[in-house]
């Protein structure tokens, strides 16, 4: 019996499956029959719809040039798709191309000039190759497009920090936290500037409050840690340190730092089992042992030199 199906039916019945297999975690099948639905005509927002669907599957699953590809074929049915450029965009950047990665956030722009997220990453790449003075440029941008966006403003705030300028960094941030108060980099980096303007009782509540929201955070404890060795209470900075630790086993910073605690103290055991964790989780940091004030007490310890000399051997043998 011949079937009655008609083209629509078939792209109908296509877009179910991969919705379905979609919903099932099945992606690889999912994006099959995508394609397969495209292979029968429909409507151009529709086409547009499931080739956006195709990219979306293809960014989830790291699979970023066929990713490109589908947002590219977007472009050439469609060339004001904004959101298809700003795609693009954002698989340039994963790839590491900042320069394309801006090209094609620019594109989106274009076509939508109140596009804030665009805007906004615009912004995070000129901030990541040092050009703050742009940052700043289109992190104003953004919050003029959107008034309460906590991250631009935080962000601003962290570039000020960074230029010495603690006034603006202040008042950014303090605009950050009021708008959301539980955005823990706000609050850490709050901190960060009281630690700058000297206040440290500040600067160790606002840590705090960054510790209480979000524990993964290393650099809360890291900095905390920092003010109290600074005061000379090493084992409350120990304790800090611990802490941090406990929630970030791989953050190879806190154990050094832990490691110079300890050597202050001459607690040499507990100094060398922290260096060697951290060796084995950055070996760079060989280089900073090896000259570090703080671990003078351990220079003539034959663990410490042994240490030295066994990364010495292993860097020889991959050379």
């Amino acid at each position: 019996m011949k079937s009655h199906l008609t083209n629509f039916d078939r792209r109908y019945n296509y877009i179910i499956l991969a919705e379905n297999f979609y919903l099932d975690d099945y992606k690889e099948k999912a994006v099959k029959f995508y394609f397969k639905a495209l292979n029968f005509p429909g409507e151009a927002e529709e086409d547009l719809e499931i080739l956006y669907n195709i990219a979306f599957i293809y960014d989830e699953m790291d699979k970023l040039t066929e990713a490109l590809k589908a947002y590219k074929e977007i472009v050439k049915l469609n060339p004001e798709e904004s959101g298809a450029f700003y795609g693009i965009a954002t698989i340039y950047e994963r790839l590491g191309n900042s320069e394309k990665a801006l090209e094609y956030y620019f594109k989106a722009t274009e076509i939508n000039p109140k596009y804030d997220r665009a805007f906004f990453y615009i912004a995070n790449i000129y901030d990541e190759i040092g050009k703050k003075e742009e940052a700043i440029k289109y992190y104003k941008k953004v919050i003029e497009l959107k008034l309460n966006d906590h991250i631009a403003y935080n962000n601003l705030g962290s570039i000020y920090e960074e230029m010495k300028d603690y006034n603006k960094a202040y008042e950014m941030v303090k605009k950050s936290i009021e708008i959301n108060s539980s955005y823990y980099k706000a609050l850490f980096n709050m901190g960060v500037i009281y630690k700058k303007l000297n206040k440290l009782k500040s600067a160790i509540e606002y840590y705090n409050k960054s510790i209480a929201l979000n524990k993964n955070y290393p650099y809360s404890f890291l900095n905390k840690s920092v003010i109290y060795i600074e005061q000379g209470k090493i084992k409350k900075a120990i304790q800090v340190l611990t802490e941090g630790i406990e929630y970030n086993p791989y953050a190879e910073y806190l154990y050094y730092n832990r490691a110079c605690c300890h050597a202050k103290l001459n607690e040499n055991d507990k100094a060398i089992m922290d260096l060697r964790k951290v060796i084995v989780l950055s070996p760079e940091f060989i280089e900073t042992m090896k000259v570090d004030e703080d671990l003078k007490n351990l220079y003539n310890d034959e663990r410490f030199i042994e240490i030295i000399s066994r990364y010495k051997k292993n860097n020889l043998k991959e050379k």
